[in-house]
């Protein structure tokens, strides 16, 4: 039984445009990507910003959202970008109360 954490995540890239993938080590991937190694798409796009982070407890699950993210428009993945933050924020400002 593998025991990796299974990562979706979404890059901003220098053209501002999305990249999601898929990923069991997250700060190696990105920088395959920052290096020209990483997906094709990528390549002379850098630098990146990590905007979006899932992880799953299979790769099944990782990979089936990484699938529907990509079929999104632009303009999903910004919402789902937005709600991600939301949440983010709602957490934090609560862990303060």
């Amino acid at each position: 039984m593998e025991n990796h954490e299974h990562i979706v995540y979404i890059l901003k890239c220098a053209d501002n445009t999305f990249y999601t993938g898929y990923t069991t080590d997250l700060e190696n991937r990105v920088q395959m990507h920052e290096n020209g190694e990483g997906a094709k798409y990528t390549r002379g796009r850098g630098p990146f910003q990590v905007v979006f982070v899932e992880k799953y407890p299979t790769k099944e699950e990782a990979m089936k959202r990484e699938y529907g993210i990509k079929q999104l428009t632009r303009k999903g993945k910004a919402q789902l970008i937005r709600d991600k933050l939301k949440e983010v924020m709602y957490y934090e400002n609560s862990e303060e109360l």
